[in-house]
């Protein structure tokens, strides 16, 4: 079986938008042998929005990478292993503006990934990122660089915050008959608390999905220019 080599590249930018859920909810949409990682009784869902940049195989020089807009729906899990209980973020669904990503998803970069129209306008502080995908998958963020963390969140600071998504380093993908694992790791790990204006995901507005009140926005953070490696991990079979 061919093995996922080691990414090496730079997190140019990288959006978290993370909502908080009913458990039984997320519950459905989870495949064995996952469920949802509990924070105040509550299930932790979300979107990452991150463009990668100089994205090659560890070892090969920058010039040699490929950049892109990815899209990425989150799920914070935790899972029984051999009489341990771990946890992880399982990824049901991944976006990407890079037509190569469709092509090796499962081969080089873990899990199927559906292409998608990204519509990207940056200026300083303020980010405006959205992207339809093929199959009609919609999300839009609209937020700027604020200084204080949300009042809302079910987290009582942003190092509360952080350091739950921080853990979420492990994740997991399907393809196939299996889930794909990758773990990242990053040489730094700093995060800035995002205000968001609008937000909008025709996933977590589902309500086939996420009954009416199930599922709410807490938190956006931050992150900027972080060099990073993803290194594949045994996978399991679904």
């Amino acid at each position: 079986m061919f093995k996922i080599p080691t990414i090496h590249g730079y997190i140019d930018r990288r959006i978290l938008v993370n909502y908080s859920a009913d458990p039984e909810a997320v519950q459905k949409i989870l495949p064995y042998p996952f469920r949802p990682k509990p924070y105040k009784d509550r299930a932790i869902v979300g979107i990452c929005l991150i463009r990668l940049k100089h994205i090659k195989p560890k070892g090969f020089y920058n010039f040699m990478g490929v950049n892109s807009e990815n899209g990425a729906h989150r799920i914070a899990v935790e899972w029984d292993d051999n009489g341990l209980t771990k946890s992880g973020v399982y990824i049901p669904r991944r976006d990407t503006s890079l037509i190569l990503n469709t092509i090796v998803g499962g081969r080089i970069f873990p899990g199927e990934h559906h292409q998608a129209k990204f519509n990207v306008h940056e200026v300083l502080q303020d980010y405006n990122v959205a992207f339809k995908s093929s199959d009609g998958t919609e999300v839009s963020v609209n937020a700027s660089v604020t200084h204080s963390f949300s009042e809302k969140s079910i987290f009582d600071t942003i190092e509360d915050a952080s350091e739950f998504l921080k853990k979420g380093e492990l994740g997991y993908s399907p393809y196939g008959i299996k889930f794909q694992g990758l773990r990242l790791h990053t040489y730094k790990w700093e995060v800035q608390p995002l205000k968001v204006h609008k937000v909008k995901s025709s996933v977590f507005e589902n309500k086939e999905i996420f009954p009416e009140g199930s599922v709410r926005f807490d938190n956006a953070l931050l992150m900027t220019n972080i060099e990073h490696e993803w290194h594949s991990v045994k996978g399991t079979t679904r």
